[in-house]
């Protein structure tokens, strides 16, 4: 059994009765954050909707794990506690980590997902110099703690001049994080399965954003993706990096909510 993991689960009480109700909007975070980095995003669309975001396991207030955390389990976590919440039918959102997850969720249980949201991440599979990249950031990790990183990646994640309440905010949630959980991630990461081919088999509208800044996973990789999926829109948020939903919320939340409202027409 998965661990009970830590999560939000809020609004969708503001809509008309008579009304059907708006499709559910579930969010995975990236590595090495937490639920809290969809903070503005459960503030604009958990008036109107059901916002599901997890802590995934080894992060934020879940249960700490180790070892080898699979992109599989963690789809599995996701899967099993969507049933224990009774959510059946929903748009998955991920964006880094969390949109590999939520490809992965795609390959285990397509039937319940209706939108497939994928942010500043990509669907190819590790390199051998990735492979032994990730694993050694692990140990490093496991040896020093999460600080060192945190303070050498903060201005990758979001860019040097963003608002010192995001910035502040990212590096938290990095430092809060358990070594143990990260490295665990990263070893699963490592051993990811290529979901290029998923891609063109997704039968669902599917939007993928990316910061235009984006080191991590640049612009070339969302177009990469957005070719691959069938029925799909590709939006680059200028003056953003890896967290666009953060350092532009204005501009990511009216992206997905268009979005959003397109899947609950059809629904």
């Amino acid at each position: 059994m998965a661990p009970l993991l830590a999560y939000e689960d809020e609004g969708g009480e503001s809509r008309s009765p008579s009304s059907p109700p708006p499709l559910p909007l579930v969010l995975i975070h990236g590595h090495p954050f937490d639920r809290t980095m969809w903070a503005p995003q459960l503030a604009a669309f958990a008036p109107a909707r059901r916002v599901v975001a997890p802590d995934l396991r080894g992060y934020g207030a879940s249960p700490v794990t180790s070892g080898i955390t699979s992109l599989a389990r963690f789809a599995q976590d996701i899967e099993e506690l969507l049933d224990e919440l009774k959510v059946d039918t929903f748009v998955l959102a991920g964006l880094s980590m969390g949109g590999q997850i939520a490809m992965e969720c795609y390959r285990q249980f397509p039937q319940r997902i209706a939108g497939l949201v994928l942010a500043d991440t990509f669907a190819a599979p590790e390199t051998d110099e990735g492979k032994r990249a990730r694993n050694a950031m692990a140990d490093r990790l496991l040896r020093e703690g999460m600080r060192g990183y945190a303070d050498e990646m903060l201005d990758r994640m979001v860019l040097p001049d963003a608002d010192p309440r995001v910035k502040e905010h990212v590096h938290r949630m990095m430092t809060a994080t358990a070594p143990e959980g990260a490295a665990a991630a990263l070893r699963g990461r490592a051993e990811r399965p290529d979901y290029r081919e998923l891609l063109t088999r997704v039968s669902v509208p599917a939007l993928v954003v990316v910061g235009a800044e984006d080191t991590y996973t640049p612009v070339t990789d969302a177009e990469e993706m957005h070719r691959a999926l069938p029925d799909s829109t590709l939006h680059v948020v200028e003056g953003a990096a890896h967290m666009p939903n953060l350092e532009r919320p204005d501009e990511f939340n009216r992206v997905l909510g268009a979005f959003l409202e397109r899947l609950d027409r059809a629904s």
